[in-house]
C-alpha cells in the first residue's frame, strides 16, 4: 500500500473505551460534505447487541485473525484484550480510497498511533478524552453491555491510553458532545481541505 497511489486522507480517532469517540464518528460520517468513509475493523471479540458482521466489524475466529496476520493482510493489528484481537484490512482502506473518500478510523489507541506512524502527512490522529475516570465508568455501566468484570478491565486500561493522549495530533475533550462533535469537525474540515 502506497501512500503515493491516491490523495485520499486518514482520520484516526482513538479513545478510552466509553470516551464518547464512536457517537463522535458517527456524527462526522452524517456530514455528507466531508465526504468520509468507515473503516470497518477485523475483531475476534464476540459481537454485542445489535452489531452487524461487516457493517460494524468484520467478526473472525482468533484462527481466522492469526492466518490474516500471517498473510500480512493488515494494515495494523493488536491484541487489545487477551485473545481479543483488532485490526484494519489493508483491501479495506484501498476501498475507500477507491472510491475517492477519506477513510475515518474509530480504533485503539496503538493501532491509531501505528497508522499515524505509517501514513504521517496523510494522517490526523485525535484522541478523544472523557471529562473524568469516574465519568467514564459511568458512560460503561450505562452502556449495559458488559460484565463489571470487563468495565473494570476497561477502567484500569484507560489510564495508559490516557497517558498517550499527547502523541496524537489533537484531543478533544467529550464532556459535553455538541460541543465535542463541533470541535471534531472543524478540526476534521480543515485538515481535508
Amino acid at each position: 500500500m502506497s501512500s503515493k497511489t491516491n490523495p485520499g486522507k486518514l482520520i484516526v480517532f482513538s479513545a478510552p473505551s466509553g470516551s464518547g469517540k464512536t457517537t463522535i464518528v458517527r456524527y462526522l460520517l452524517a456530514q455528507e460534505e466531508l465526504n468520509l468513509e468507515f473503516s470497518v475493523s477485523a475483531t475476534s471479540r464476540a459481537k454485542r447487541g445489535d452489531e452487524i458482521d461487516t457493517k460494524d466489524y468484520y467478526f473472525l475466529s482468533i484462527d481466522d485473525f492469526k492466518q490474516h496476520i500471517k498473510a500480512d493482510e493488515f494494515l495494523e493489528w493488536e491484541e487489545v484484550y487477551r485473545d481479543n484481537f483488532y485490526g484494519t484490512f489493508k483491501k479495506e482502506v484501498e476501498r475507500i480510497w477507491a472510491l475517492g473518500k477519506h477513510v475515518i478510523f474509530d480504533i485503539d489507541v496503538s493501532g491509531g498511533l501505528r497508522i499515524k506512524r505509517k501514513f504521517p502527512e496523510q494522517t490526523l490522529a485525535i484522541f478523544v478524552k472523557p471529562p473524568s475516570i469516574d465519568a467514564l465508568k459511568i458512560r460503561l455501566k450505562k452502556r449495559q453491555t458488559e460484565s463489571q468484570d470487563k468495565i473494570n478491565m476497561r477502567v484500569a486500561k484507560a489510564s495508559a491510553e490516557l497517558a498517550t493522549a499527547p502523541l496524537f495530533d489533537c484531543i478533544i475533550e467529550n464532556d459535553v458532545l455538541e460541543m465535542a462533535q463541533k470541535e471534531a469537525y472543524t478540526t476534521v474540515s480543515q485538515f481535508i481541505n
